[in-house]
């Protein structure tokens, strides 16, 4: 893959993360910011080489196992430039809270995580609902790929509020609306993969799998509006695209790069696995019988 054609792919990604985190932060009041940055990624998309000449193209397992394993470094260097950086602005820069004390600074990784565990579950859908609707491996290879990092951040996101609850709350855990819902999403990712595991043929297992991955993603609304729904111990969005932000610049700049940060980690692993979910899927296609003995050889 040329360097232009990842330009455009990581300029159509940015896009969309700001797009998402514009969403998450003030709902539906910004929509026209939403539109305009989509319709930024929609340009990309029309630009670029990458999505428009070749898009079918890739969505071949064959074609697209070599250009995945081009694009991992990309987004394992970015994920770790990020992390670092993150972690030095939120747990070095970022001064102490006048309430919380130290004890706040989980909140930079206990945010991004609750972010990406709703933003993975989305996209999971996403490619399962392509995946049954267009019949198309990849796409449900996709949403089987994500499923575990989003059960990962949904966990990191339910353990860090955990701790924080604690000194904030007296308590570890309370059945508030958007913990419950939270470990709701949570089951939803096991579910879906235990699902799937439990299906022999990899087809039936892709069509269970989106059918629950489609109907479970009506949680991801009930999460985010929780706290307004209901009456919540926990917190409301402290970051709000209509005001100043209910922090300090660099406590803003830290949650920011780590909700990136996150973000290309979450790419460079689907990549990952789903690479080996194409070999394991296509083992006895004849261009992975190649691919084995050139690796040998």
């Amino acid at each position: 893959m040329s360097l232009k054609k990842i330009i455009f792919a990581l300029g159509l990604i940015i896009a969309l993360t700001a797009a998402t985190l514009i969403f998450f932060t003030h709902g539906l009041n910004y929509i026209g910011v939403n539109v305009a940055l989509l319709g930024l990624g929609a340009v990309l998309m029309r630009q670029s080489a990458y999505f428009s000449d070749n898009f079918y193209q890739h969505a071949s397992p064959q074609t697209f196992y070599p250009t995945a394993g081009r694009m991992i470094p990309w987004f394992a260097w970015l994920a770790a430039v990020l992390v670092i950086y993150g972690l030095y602005i939120s747990f070095a820069i970022a001064p102490t809270d006048f309430q919380q004390g130290e004890a706040y600074r989980i909140i930079f990784v206990h945010v991004p995580a609750a972010w990406m565990s709703m933003v993975i579950y989305l996209a999971m859908a996403f490619w399962a609902g392509v995946g049954l609707a267009l019949n198309s491996k990849l796409s449900a290879m996709m949403a089987q790929a994500l499923a575990p990092t989003g059960a990962i951040f949904t966990l990191l996101a339910l353990v860090t509020g955990s701790l924080w609850g604690k000194p904030m709350w007296g308590t570890y855990w309370v059945w508030d609306a958007r913990l419950t819902s939270e470990l709701i999403l949570l089951f939803l990712y096991l579910g879906f993969m235990a699902l799937q595991a439990s299906i022999d043929d990899p087809r039936k297992a892709d069509r269970a799998g989106a059918l629950l991955a489609l109907v479970g993603a009506v949680n991801i609304p009930i999460i985010y509006f929780s706290v307004k729904w209901w009456n919540t111990l926990h917190q409301g969005s402290s970051i709000n695209m209509g005001a100043a932000p209910k922090m300090a610049a660099t406590m803003f700049e830290g949650m920011i790069l780590m909700a990136l940060a996150f973000w290309m980690y979450t790419i460079a692993v689907a990549l990952i696995r789903v690479r080996c979910i194409i070999l394991e899927r296509e083992r006895n296609a004849g261009w992975v019988k190649e691919l084995s003995v050139k690796e040998i050889a």
